[in-house]
């Protein structure tokens, strides 16, 4: 099956709430590669490669985060798939 890649903002309370490492832990669960970092504006950037039915799964665990997390919204977008991330990296 062919891999997707998926490019999110996530905004709300998200950094400094263990977000990130709460997002590498689902990926990696999943078998997803790509990265998470934090941005400036404070928001949360995911960039996620895998097969289409764990990135849904993928991106249902991200909208809700972990339980001191509170996301208020998420743009996502689709991209070509690169197959550049070897595993799921923080950033």
């Amino acid at each position: 099956m062919a891999a997707k890649r998926i490019h999110a903002i996530v905004k709300g309370k998200v950094q400094g709430v263990f977000y990130r490492e709460f997002t590498r832990r689902e990926a990696e669960l999943l078998g997803i590669s790509g990265f998470v970092r934090n941005l400036k504006d404070e928001n949360v950037e995911i960039v996620a490669e895998g097969e289409e039915k764990h990135l849904k799964e993928f991106e249902k665990k991200f909208r809700k985060g972990p339980l001191m997390a509170f996301v208020t919204g998420i743009d996502v977008k689709e991209e070509q798939s690169t197959g550049e991330f070897e595993g799921f990296d923080i950033r």
